[in-house]
């Protein structure tokens, strides 16, 4: 998998975002918009919100685009006890949990917590969703 990551680093918090997993689903926008901003630049101001709060907010991002690193000693991102698959609609399908993709020879492609993987079949970041589900107009009543 490339990866395109940027990292905003703040007083107690290290945020990286990496622009080939995130397909705009906003969470990050909606939930902390004074820290989130992509009319601006830079972006994402970790400082401009609380670090507990901004952390919440990582955490609902759910391609995993979004990461952090707390820097002031605070928890990490805790792995979920179940492993959760849900099916977005005329979406991809959003992984949860403790995440290890594989390729057929074995080789990890990634670990994480938070995963998006593309059902649609045009992405080119296979497995993992691109957004390419939008420009397609990808429909399924599953």
């Amino acid at each position: 998998m490339e990866e395109n990551v940027h990292t905003y680093s703040g007083d107690r918090i290290e945020v990286r975002y990496d622009i080939n997993r995130c397909i705009h689903a906003r969470e990050c926008v909606r939930g902390l918009p004074e820290v989130f901003d992509p009319d601006k630049r830079p972006w994402i101001e970790p400082d401009n919100a609380d670090v507990d709060d901004l952390e919440d907010v990582i955490v609902e991002c759910p391609t995993g685009a979004l990461q952090f690193d707390r820097t002031d000693g605070g928890p990490e991102e805790r792995v979920p006890e179940t492993n959760v698959v849900t099916v977005w609609p005329d979406g991809p399908l959003y992984l949860r949990g403790d995440i290890e993709i594989v390729t057929p020879d074995e080789t990890t492609v990634l670990e994480d917590t938070r995963v998006a993987l593309c059902r649609c079949g045009a992405s080119e970041n296979k497995p993992f969703c691109d957004g390419s589900h939008d420009e397609i107009g990808f429909s399924s009543d599953e």
